[in-house]
């Protein structure tokens, strides 16, 4: 291992049914069967982190006391990912609601149940203190999100992935040395609109450094002082686009932990995030690092 992350982040439990089409207000459509796999944002990333290779990933999460807990504690683990640092609260574990239709998109409603109890215990905050990435999202309270960079060392790299979209607070735009959102959520937080180069160059007047994710197309990566780069994708055949956000994110911390220019993190994360979307799942469908480096020569 030449790095480390911690991600600070969600974990649920995906309950995920395939659909014929995402159902309208008020209406009720027949799907397949129900499946129960691991997610979450920030459990997802850091499975991704840990199969990247190169860094050791811990995640800085809450979980109930319940059978949930358990699937989610087990997928992590499996992946590699520390778990020792988990809290576990009074509250259900994290639970989200899936539909997906045959085009591989998906629709997600979220209960964040522990998720919205996350507070940084000491033992987390140490550890985020020696940490060369510390990786957060947005499906756990601001203030816990802000609490983790605060805790970051000088040097290490405080990685926003601005999902679901919304408002930051002055302070936590300042916090921030690496933004990850998708077109929506840059649109959202640039308040603009535009190409991705636009809205990459409103948000770097807000933050060093932007990655747009922009599905098949690859990923736009904009720093201050330094040439834009456009990252390629591949075309896949999409089955689940579940977690592909995820993936990339994952993989780009792992890749920056371990001494990554930004650009090259993001064309592996890329790499990875297709991979992702060929199989079912979230944690599931995250590609080994071997996969990854193979797809990418």
């Amino acid at each position: 291992m030449t790095g480390q992350v911690v991600v600070v982040g969600s974990a649920n439990v995906d309950l995920v049914v395939d659909v014929p089409r995402h159902p309208a207000g008020g209406e009720t459509i027949l799907g397949g069967d129900l499946r129960r796999t691991p997610g979450g944002k920030g459990a997802n990333q850091a499975v991704a982190a840990a199969r990247a290779g190169g860094a050791e990933t811990t995640f800085a999460g809450a979980l109930g006391t319940d059978e949930s807990a358990d699937l989610l504690l087990a997928s992590l683990e499996r992946a590699g990912v520390r778990t020792d640092l988990v809290s576990r609260v009074d509250a259900p574990t994290g639970t989200a609601l899936i539909t997906v239709s045959p085009d591989g998109e998906n629709a997600i409603v979220v209960a964040p149940g522990a998720n919205a109890r996350l507070e940084l215990t000491a033992a987390q905050v140490e550890r985020i203190a020696h940490a060369d990435v510390v990786l957060a999202q947005l499906e756990i309270p601001l203030g816990t999100v802000r609490a983790a960079a605060a805790a970051r060392r000088p040097g290490a790299v405080m990685a926003l992935n601005a999902a679901p979209s919304r408002d930051l607070p002055a302070d936590l735009w300042d916090a921030v040395d690496l933004l990850v959102v998708n077109e929506h959520e840059a649109a959202d937080l640039a308040r603009a609109e535009g190409t991705p180069e636009d809205l990459a160059k409103v948000l770097l007047e807000r933050v060093p450094a932007v990655v747009i994710t922009l599905g098949a197309d690859g990923s736009l990566v904009a720093e201050r002082d330094r040439e834009t780069v456009r990252v390629p994708g591949i075309r896949v055949a999409a089955v689940d686009t579940t977690g592909a956000g995820d993936t990339f994110c994952g993989v780009l911390a792992a890749g920056l932990a371990r001494g990554l220019a930004l650009a090259e993190a993001a064309r592996l994360a890329g790499v990875a995030a297709a991979l992702a979307v060929t199989r079912p799942g979230a944690q599931d469908a995250v590609p080994a690092a071997a996969e990854v480096e193979e797809s990418a020569r």
